[in-house]
């Protein structure tokens, strides 16, 4: 038998009885491992009527393809298997495989609620919190009340503290940044501060230059030669490496990773040291 061809793009629709942003994470995961094939993305948010199900149908068979759909009224979910069955589409219930293995686990069955991740819970307002601390610490403000932070993260200019700050908040984490720069001492709570765990962030000289001259490129001031002279920043790179010895800080290059990466990295050692200190505690 003839091998077929690989589309060069499909339709994928996402449809959820909430926002569709965790379809949406879901098929994020999926569709990267096909970078070759171009996703065409149809959001179908908010799906919680028969007539407002018949509507997506009719957008389906207009646009046939791939169909993820995370809906917690059964006999809807229902028939949009039959309607895609009819079709010859494949039509996924992203969340059931994972119910079903919690059921069989628990021994009890599910009780279902509707955007139930987004329900305003303490962790909601955990990571609102999380979210304004990280805005009133990031690069080096109100640097006295560092000891408050779950996570520190320091490393000189353009080393993604900002964005990756703002990533761990968004999951709950309390996070500082500071920038390091040679000339200037750092300030006396990020020595003294034992709550939060510290981490340096670095990355080549080659990368960080990049970046940077990317930045001041429309600026017609010469002052700034300093700023993506590669010798000076190889200079900068070695002081991160030395005070993060020092201390006994970790350090992350985020030279070729995302900000997904480095936080994963980063929660996974704030994790680690949480469980040291509550076995040592215990």
């Amino acid at each position: 038998m003839q091998k077929k061809a690989p589309k060069k793009s499909f339709h994928l629709h996402l449809v959820s009885d909430a926002s569709g942003e965790t379809l949406t994470m879901i098929a994020k995961a999926a569709t990267v491992q096909y970078s070759l094939i171009r996703a065409i993305h149809h959001v179908h948010p908010l799906v919680r009527t028969r007539n407002q199900l018949n509507d997506v149908v009719e957008k389906i068979q207009a646009n046939p393809g791939i169909v993820l759909y995370t809906i917690v009224n059964a006999e809807l979910g229902r028939e949009l298997q039959n309607q895609c069955k009819q079709m010859g589409l494949p039509c996924i219930a992203v969340l059931e495989p994972i119910l079903n293995a919690f059921g069989q686990y628990l021994g009890a069955d599910s009780t279902p609620v509707v955007a139930g991740q987004h329900v305003l819970d303490a962790d909601y307002f955990r990571r609102v919190d999380a979210m304004q601390f990280s805005m009133m610490h990031d690069d080096g403000q109100n640097t006295e009340t560092l000891d408050e932070a779950d996570i520190v993260l320091i490393g000189i200019s353009r080393t993604s503290k900002t964005p990756t700050s703002i990533y761990l908040a968004n999951r709950g984490y309390k996070t500082a940044n500071v920038s390091l720069v040679p000339d200037l001492p750092i300030p006396e709570t990020l020595k003294t501060a034992e709550r939060p765990l510290i981490v340096g962030l670095t990355a080549t000289a080659e990368r960080i230059a990049e970046i940077r001259h990317n930045r001041v490129m429309s600026f017609n001031d010469r002052r700034l030669q300093d700023y993506v002279d590669m010798d000076r920043i190889k200079e900068e790179i070695a002081y991160t490496r030395r005070l993060c010895h020092r201390h006994h800080w970790p350090i992350i290059d985020v030279s070729r990773r995302s900000i997904e990466e480095t936080a994963a990295d980063i929660i996974r050692r704030y994790q680690d040291r949480q469980a040291a200190r509550a076995t040592q505690e215990g």
